[in-house]
């Protein structure tokens, strides 16, 4: 399974970007995908996930109610619509997937697979 991420750049305070993350390869119904975050000289911290088939998320406390996750099941691709960004959102978001197994969807050990990160700066 390999990840493609893509959908960073610079915006103001208050703005909005969309990340994608193009899946290719095998996955289940039932496996999880998600986006992580790193922000300079910080760990890298789980931000959103969704099953596979699109039944269910999980969002940090952090940014739910601004970041939505969604899946294109047709396009293999997966969504992060990020509105009201602040300051603090800005970091290297990560694309992430894993095989269905029951371990908390936060633990980023327990993904497999990883997309190369895209950039996200906010500007104050």
């Amino acid at each position: 399974v390999q990840l493609q991420a893509s959908g960073g750049g610079l915006v103001q305070a208050g703005g909005s970007l969309r990340l994608s993350c193009v899946v290719s390869g095998r996955t289940f119904d039932n496996s999880v995908m998600g986006w992580f975050r790193q922000a300079p000289g910080k760990e890298r911290e789980f931000v959103a996930g969704i099953i596979r088939s699109g039944t269910s998320t999980n969002y940090a406390s952090s940014i739910k109610d601004r970041f939505t996750i969604s899946i294109d099941n047709a396009k293999n691709t997966v969504h992060l619509q990020m509105n009201s960004l602040k300051p603090e959102d800005t970091a290297v978001y990560y694309c992430a997937g894993r095989r269905p197994k029951l371990i908390a969807w936060t633990r980023l050990d327990s993904y497999d697979y990883w997309g190369q990160g895209t950039l996200v700066t906010v500007s104050s």
